[in-house]
Protein backbone atom coordinates (compact mmCIF):
# COMPACT_ATOMS: atom_id res chain seq x y z
CA UNK A 1 0.00 0.00 0.00
CA UNK A 2 2.82 2.40 0.88
CA UNK A 3 4.62 1.62 -2.39
CA UNK A 4 1.45 2.40 -4.31
CA UNK A 5 1.10 5.60 -2.30
CA UNK A 6 4.55 6.73 -3.42
CA UNK A 7 3.32 6.71 -7.02
CA UNK A 8 0.46 9.00 -6.11
CA UNK A 9 2.34 11.91 -4.64
CA UNK A 10 5.00 13.15 -2.25
CA UNK A 11 6.05 10.62 0.37
CA UNK A 12 5.36 11.43 4.00
CA UNK A 13 6.66 9.35 6.88
CA UNK A 14 3.88 10.62 9.12
CA UNK A 15 1.26 9.53 6.59
CA UNK A 16 2.95 6.15 6.17
CA UNK A 17 2.93 5.67 9.95
CA UNK A 18 -0.75 6.70 10.18
CA UNK A 19 -1.76 4.25 7.44
CA UNK A 20 0.19 1.40 9.02
CA UNK A 21 -1.37 2.19 12.41
CA UNK A 22 -4.87 2.13 10.93
CA UNK A 23 -4.29 -1.18 9.14
CA UNK A 24 -2.79 -2.78 12.26
CA UNK A 25 -5.68 -1.48 14.36
CA UNK A 26 -8.24 -2.93 11.95
CA UNK A 27 -6.47 -6.30 11.85
CA UNK A 28 -6.26 -6.43 15.66
CA UNK A 29 -9.82 -5.19 16.29
CA UNK A 30 -11.31 -8.65 17.11
CA UNK A 31 -8.86 -8.98 20.03
CA UNK A 32 -10.03 -5.75 21.68
CA UNK A 33 -12.41 -6.23 24.63
CA UNK A 34 -16.12 -5.68 24.15
CA UNK A 35 -18.34 -5.63 21.09
CA UNK A 36 -18.03 -1.92 20.25
CA UNK A 37 -14.44 -1.96 18.88
CA UNK A 38 -15.32 -4.68 16.37
CA UNK A 39 -18.48 -2.85 15.30
CA UNK A 40 -16.54 0.40 14.85
CA UNK A 41 -13.76 -1.37 12.92
CA UNK A 42 -16.24 -3.02 10.54
CA UNK A 43 -17.95 0.33 9.98
CA UNK A 44 -14.59 1.95 9.25
CA UNK A 45 -13.84 -0.76 6.66
CA UNK A 46 -16.93 -0.25 4.53
CA UNK A 47 -16.99 3.52 4.99
CA UNK A 48 -13.40 3.72 3.73
CA UNK A 49 -14.59 2.03 0.53
CA UNK A 50 -17.65 4.27 0.30
CA UNK A 51 -15.70 7.50 0.90
CA UNK A 52 -12.90 6.48 -1.47
CA UNK A 53 -15.41 5.73 -4.23
CA UNK A 54 -16.91 9.19 -3.68
CA UNK A 55 -13.41 10.66 -3.90
CA UNK A 56 -13.13 9.16 -7.39
CA UNK A 57 -15.95 11.51 -8.36
CA UNK A 58 -15.25 14.61 -6.28
CA UNK A 59 -11.49 14.58 -5.84
CA UNK A 60 -10.31 13.03 -9.11
CA UNK A 61 -12.96 14.11 -11.60
CA UNK A 62 -14.54 17.18 -10.00
CA UNK A 63 -18.05 15.70 -10.05
CA UNK A 64 -20.35 16.68 -7.17
CA UNK A 65 -22.93 13.93 -6.78
CA UNK A 66 -25.53 13.55 -4.04
CA UNK A 67 -26.73 10.16 -5.30
CA UNK A 68 -23.89 8.15 -3.77
CA UNK A 69 -25.97 6.94 -0.84
CA UNK A 70 -28.56 5.69 -3.32
CA UNK A 71 -26.02 3.22 -4.74
CA UNK A 72 -24.95 2.35 -1.19
CA UNK A 73 -28.58 1.58 -0.42
CA UNK A 74 -29.06 -0.46 -3.59
CA UNK A 75 -26.24 -2.75 -2.46
CA UNK A 76 -27.69 -3.14 1.01
CA UNK A 77 -31.21 -3.80 -0.22
CA UNK A 78 -29.95 -6.13 -2.95
CA UNK A 79 -28.35 -8.44 -0.39
CA UNK A 80 -31.24 -8.13 2.07
CA UNK A 81 -33.98 -8.86 -0.46
CA UNK A 82 -32.06 -11.83 -1.88
CA UNK A 83 -31.57 -13.37 1.57
CA UNK A 84 -35.19 -12.67 2.56
CA UNK A 85 -36.95 -13.86 -0.58
CA UNK A 86 -34.64 -16.72 -1.54
CA UNK A 87 -32.53 -18.30 1.18
CA UNK A 88 -29.57 -17.41 3.42
CA UNK A 89 -26.98 -18.97 1.10
CA UNK A 90 -23.96 -17.81 -0.89
CA UNK A 91 -25.88 -18.36 -4.11
CA UNK A 92 -28.59 -15.95 -2.98
CA UNK A 93 -25.92 -13.42 -2.06
CA UNK A 94 -24.36 -13.72 -5.52
CA UNK A 95 -27.75 -13.17 -7.18
CA UNK A 96 -28.53 -10.17 -4.98
CA UNK A 97 -25.12 -8.58 -5.51
CA UNK A 98 -25.25 -9.19 -9.27
CA UNK A 99 -28.69 -7.60 -9.66
CA UNK A 100 -27.74 -4.69 -7.38
CA UNK A 101 -24.58 -4.01 -9.41
CA UNK A 102 -26.53 -4.16 -12.66
CA UNK A 103 -29.17 -1.72 -11.39
CA UNK A 104 -26.56 0.68 -10.00
CA UNK A 105 -24.49 0.71 -13.19
CA UNK A 106 -27.55 1.26 -15.39
CA UNK A 107 -28.81 4.11 -13.18
CA UNK A 108 -25.36 5.70 -13.01
CA UNK A 109 -24.99 5.46 -16.79
CA UNK A 110 -28.40 6.98 -17.43
CA UNK A 111 -27.82 9.79 -14.91
CA UNK A 112 -24.36 10.44 -16.35
CA UNK A 113 -25.31 10.50 -20.01
CA UNK A 114 -28.30 12.76 -19.44
CA UNK A 115 -26.81 15.04 -16.76
CA UNK A 116 -23.03 15.31 -17.07
CA UNK A 117 -23.31 17.64 -20.07
CA UNK A 118 -24.81 20.36 -17.87
CA UNK A 119 -22.98 22.55 -15.36
CA UNK A 120 -21.78 21.02 -12.09
CA UNK A 121 -24.42 22.63 -9.89
CA UNK A 122 -27.25 21.31 -12.07
CA UNK A 123 -25.79 17.80 -12.03
CA UNK A 124 -25.59 17.97 -8.23
CA UNK A 125 -29.26 19.02 -8.00
CA UNK A 126 -30.33 16.27 -10.41
CA UNK A 127 -28.54 13.60 -8.38
CA UNK A 128 -30.07 14.98 -5.18
CA UNK A 129 -33.55 14.72 -6.69
CA UNK A 130 -32.95 11.16 -7.90
CA UNK A 131 -31.56 10.06 -4.52
CA UNK A 132 -34.52 11.62 -2.68
CA UNK A 133 -36.99 9.91 -4.99
CA UNK A 134 -35.27 6.55 -4.49
CA UNK A 135 -35.36 6.96 -0.69
CA UNK A 136 -39.08 7.70 -0.80
CA UNK A 137 -39.66 4.74 -3.09
CA UNK A 138 -37.77 2.41 -0.73
CA UNK A 139 -39.89 3.62 2.19
CA UNK A 140 -43.16 3.14 0.29
CA UNK A 141 -42.53 -0.36 -1.14
CA UNK A 142 -43.04 -2.12 2.18
CA UNK A 143 -43.79 -5.50 0.58
CA UNK A 144 -40.31 -5.51 -0.97
CA UNK A 145 -38.07 -3.35 1.22
CA UNK A 146 -39.79 -3.54 4.60
CA UNK A 147 -40.72 0.15 4.43
CA UNK A 148 -39.47 2.35 7.26
CA UNK A 149 -38.73 -0.73 9.39
CA UNK A 150 -36.28 -2.16 6.88
CA UNK A 151 -35.34 -5.82 6.54
CA UNK A 152 -33.78 -8.20 9.06
CA UNK A 153 -32.35 -11.33 7.50
CA UNK A 154 -30.21 -14.38 8.13
CA UNK A 155 -26.77 -14.79 6.61
CA UNK A 156 -24.97 -17.99 5.50
CA UNK A 157 -24.06 -20.32 8.35
CA UNK A 158 -20.36 -19.49 8.16
CA UNK A 159 -21.14 -15.85 9.06
CA UNK A 160 -23.55 -16.46 11.95
CA UNK A 161 -22.48 -15.63 15.53
CA UNK A 162 -23.19 -19.18 16.68
CA UNK A 163 -20.81 -20.69 14.13
CA UNK A 164 -17.39 -21.89 15.37
CA UNK A 165 -14.63 -22.20 12.78
CA UNK A 166 -12.36 -23.96 15.29
CA UNK A 167 -13.22 -25.20 18.75
CA UNK A 168 -10.05 -23.98 20.45
CA UNK A 169 -9.39 -20.23 20.77
CA UNK A 170 -6.58 -18.77 18.65
CA UNK A 171 -4.34 -16.49 20.75
CA UNK A 172 -7.23 -16.11 23.16
CA UNK A 173 -9.75 -15.26 20.41
CA UNK A 174 -12.76 -17.45 19.67
CA UNK A 175 -13.07 -17.69 15.88
CA UNK A 176 -16.85 -17.46 15.54
CA UNK A 177 -19.07 -16.25 12.73
CA UNK A 178 -18.71 -12.61 13.75
CA UNK A 179 -14.93 -12.78 13.41
CA UNK A 180 -15.16 -14.57 10.05
CA UNK A 181 -17.68 -12.00 8.82
CA UNK A 182 -15.45 -9.14 9.97
CA UNK A 183 -12.34 -10.45 8.23
CA UNK A 184 -14.36 -11.09 5.07
CA UNK A 185 -15.44 -7.43 5.08
CA UNK A 186 -11.88 -6.32 5.85
CA UNK A 187 -10.45 -8.38 2.97
CA UNK A 188 -13.04 -7.15 0.45
CA UNK A 189 -12.51 -3.54 1.57
CA UNK A 190 -8.73 -3.89 1.18
CA UNK A 191 -9.04 -5.40 -2.30
CA UNK A 192 -11.46 -2.71 -3.46
CA UNK A 193 -9.24 0.04 -2.09
CA UNK A 194 -6.16 -1.38 -3.83
CA UNK A 195 -8.17 -1.64 -7.07
CA UNK A 196 -9.10 2.04 -6.79
CA UNK A 197 -5.45 2.91 -6.16
CA UNK A 198 -4.48 1.04 -9.30
CA UNK A 199 -7.19 2.84 -11.27
CA UNK A 200 -6.09 6.31 -10.17
CA UNK A 201 -2.44 5.54 -10.94
CA UNK A 202 -3.32 4.37 -14.46
CA UNK A 203 -3.56 6.51 -17.64
CA UNK A 204 -7.33 6.51 -17.13
CA UNK A 205 -6.90 8.05 -13.68
CA UNK A 206 -4.54 10.72 -14.99
CA UNK A 207 -7.06 11.55 -17.71
CA UNK A 208 -9.70 12.04 -15.04
CA UNK A 209 -7.42 14.49 -13.23
CA UNK A 210 -6.81 16.36 -16.49
CA UNK A 211 -10.57 16.64 -16.99
CA UNK A 212 -10.93 17.91 -13.43
CA UNK A 213 -8.29 20.60 -13.92
CA UNK A 214 -9.47 21.84 -17.33
CA UNK A 215 -12.31 20.00 -19.10
CA UNK A 216 -12.17 22.32 -22.13
CA UNK A 217 -8.49 21.63 -22.74
CA UNK A 218 -9.06 17.87 -22.27
CA UNK A 219 -11.86 18.03 -24.83
CA UNK A 220 -9.66 20.02 -27.20
CA UNK A 221 -6.86 17.41 -27.20
CA UNK A 222 -9.30 14.64 -28.06
CA UNK A 223 -10.72 13.24 -24.82
CA UNK A 224 -14.50 12.90 -24.73
CA UNK A 225 -15.11 14.23 -21.23
CA UNK A 226 -18.73 13.03 -21.02
CA UNK A 227 -17.65 9.47 -21.77
CA UNK A 228 -14.88 9.49 -19.16
CA UNK A 229 -17.15 11.07 -16.55
CA UNK A 230 -19.90 8.55 -17.28
CA UNK A 231 -17.45 5.64 -16.94
CA UNK A 232 -16.06 6.83 -13.61
CA UNK A 233 -19.61 7.52 -12.42
CA UNK A 234 -20.48 3.87 -13.15
CA UNK A 235 -17.30 2.60 -11.46
CA UNK A 236 -17.90 4.68 -8.34
CA UNK A 237 -21.54 3.55 -8.22
CA UNK A 238 -20.53 -0.13 -8.46
CA UNK A 239 -17.99 0.23 -5.63
CA UNK A 240 -20.51 2.10 -3.47
CA UNK A 241 -22.95 -0.76 -4.12
CA UNK A 242 -20.41 -3.29 -2.85
CA UNK A 243 -19.87 -1.13 0.23
CA UNK A 244 -23.63 -1.30 0.84
CA UNK A 245 -23.48 -5.10 0.59
CA UNK A 246 -20.70 -5.14 3.22
CA UNK A 247 -22.77 -2.90 5.49
CA UNK A 248 -25.79 -5.19 5.17
CA UNK A 249 -23.73 -8.31 5.84
CA UNK A 250 -22.25 -6.85 8.98
CA UNK A 251 -25.48 -5.47 10.43
CA UNK A 252 -27.68 -8.32 9.12
CA UNK A 253 -30.18 -5.53 8.56
CA UNK A 254 -30.92 -2.93 5.90
CA UNK A 255 -33.18 0.08 6.27
CA UNK A 256 -33.55 3.68 5.07
CA UNK A 257 -31.68 5.04 8.08
CA UNK A 258 -28.62 2.83 7.63
CA UNK A 259 -28.05 3.24 3.89
CA UNK A 260 -30.22 5.94 2.31
CA UNK A 261 -30.10 8.73 4.90
CA UNK A 262 -28.78 12.09 3.72
CA UNK A 263 -26.73 12.19 6.94
CA UNK A 264 -24.58 9.43 5.43
CA UNK A 265 -23.98 11.62 2.39
CA UNK A 266 -22.80 14.43 4.66
CA UNK A 267 -20.56 12.01 6.55
CA UNK A 268 -18.74 10.76 3.47
CA UNK A 269 -18.37 14.33 2.21
CA UNK A 270 -16.76 15.27 5.54
CA UNK A 271 -14.51 12.20 5.41
CA UNK A 272 -13.18 13.15 1.98
CA UNK A 273 -12.76 16.85 2.78
CA UNK A 274 -11.09 16.31 6.17
CA UNK A 275 -8.83 13.56 4.90
CA UNK A 276 -7.92 15.29 1.65
CA UNK A 277 -9.62 15.27 -1.74
CA UNK A 278 -8.01 13.59 -4.71
CA UNK A 279 -5.77 11.28 -2.64
CA UNK A 280 -7.89 8.20 -1.76
CA UNK A 281 -5.76 7.97 1.39
CA UNK A 282 -7.75 10.93 2.63
CA UNK A 283 -10.78 8.62 2.72
CA UNK A 284 -8.87 6.24 5.00
CA UNK A 285 -7.77 8.99 7.39
CA UNK A 286 -11.07 10.87 7.27
CA UNK A 287 -13.29 7.81 7.77
CA UNK A 288 -11.19 6.60 10.69
CA UNK A 289 -11.15 9.96 12.47
CA UNK A 290 -14.83 10.71 11.92
CA UNK A 291 -16.12 7.29 12.98
CA UNK A 292 -13.84 7.10 16.02
CA UNK A 293 -15.03 10.56 17.06
CA UNK A 294 -18.70 9.64 16.58
CA UNK A 295 -18.22 6.40 18.54
CA UNK A 296 -16.02 7.47 21.44
CA UNK A 297 -16.21 11.26 21.81
CA UNK A 298 -19.38 11.05 23.93
CA UNK A 299 -17.73 8.56 26.33
CA UNK A 300 -14.58 10.70 26.61
CA UNK A 301 -16.66 13.77 27.37
CA UNK A 302 -18.50 11.83 30.08
CA UNK A 303 -15.19 11.05 31.77
CA UNK A 304 -14.09 14.70 31.52
CA UNK A 305 -17.43 15.95 32.84
CA UNK A 306 -17.30 13.65 35.88
CA UNK A 307 -13.74 14.77 36.66
CA UNK A 308 -14.87 18.43 36.55
CA UNK A 309 -17.90 18.09 38.84
CA UNK A 310 -16.48 20.75 41.16
CA UNK A 311 -16.38 23.29 38.33
CA UNK A 312 -20.07 23.80 37.34
CA UNK A 313 -19.59 25.66 34.05
CA UNK A 314 -16.91 23.37 32.66
CA UNK A 315 -18.76 20.26 33.84
CA UNK A 316 -21.85 21.35 31.91
CA UNK A 317 -19.78 22.39 28.91
CA UNK A 318 -18.28 18.90 28.66
CA UNK A 319 -21.56 17.11 29.36
CA UNK A 320 -21.94 14.05 27.07
CA UNK A 321 -25.17 15.47 25.61
CA UNK A 322 -23.09 18.25 24.01
CA UNK A 323 -20.82 15.92 22.07
CA UNK A 324 -22.19 17.10 18.73
CA UNK A 325 -21.13 20.66 19.59
CA UNK A 326 -17.55 19.54 20.21
CA UNK A 327 -17.61 17.33 17.14
CA UNK A 328 -18.56 20.37 15.06
CA UNK A 329 -15.78 22.40 16.67
CA UNK A 330 -13.27 19.67 15.84
CA UNK A 331 -14.41 19.72 12.20
CA UNK A 332 -14.09 23.50 11.99
CA UNK A 333 -10.59 23.37 13.47
CA UNK A 334 -9.54 20.55 11.14
CA UNK A 335 -10.73 22.45 8.06
CA UNK A 336 -9.05 25.66 9.33
CA UNK A 337 -5.67 24.07 10.08
CA UNK A 338 -5.80 21.52 7.22
CA UNK A 339 -7.38 23.38 4.26
CA UNK A 340 -6.02 20.79 1.81
CA UNK A 341 -6.99 17.93 4.11
CA UNK A 342 -4.82 15.99 6.52
CA UNK A 343 -3.09 14.07 3.71
CA UNK A 344 -2.37 17.30 1.82
CA UNK A 345 -0.94 18.91 4.94
CA UNK A 346 1.32 15.93 5.69
CA UNK A 347 2.57 15.84 2.12
CA UNK A 348 3.15 19.59 2.17
CA UNK A 349 5.46 19.20 5.13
Amino acid sequence: MIAARAEQGVRSRALDAALVLIVVGLVAAPWLPGAQPLNVAAKICYFIVLAASFDLLLGYTGIVSFAHTMFFGIGGYGAAIAFTMLSPTWGSLAIGVGLALLLSIVLALVIGLFSLRVQAIFFAMITLAVASAFAILASQLGWLTGGEDGLNFRVPELLRPTFRLVEQPFLGLTINGNVVRYYLIFAVALLLFLAMLRLTNSPFGRTLQAIRENPFRAEAVGYRTVVYRSIVNCIAAAIATLAGVMCALWLRYTGPGTTLSFDIMLDILLMVVIGGMGTLYGAVIGATILLLAESYLQNIMGIISRSLEGVPILAQLFHPDRWLLWLGILFILSVYFFPTGIVGKLRGR
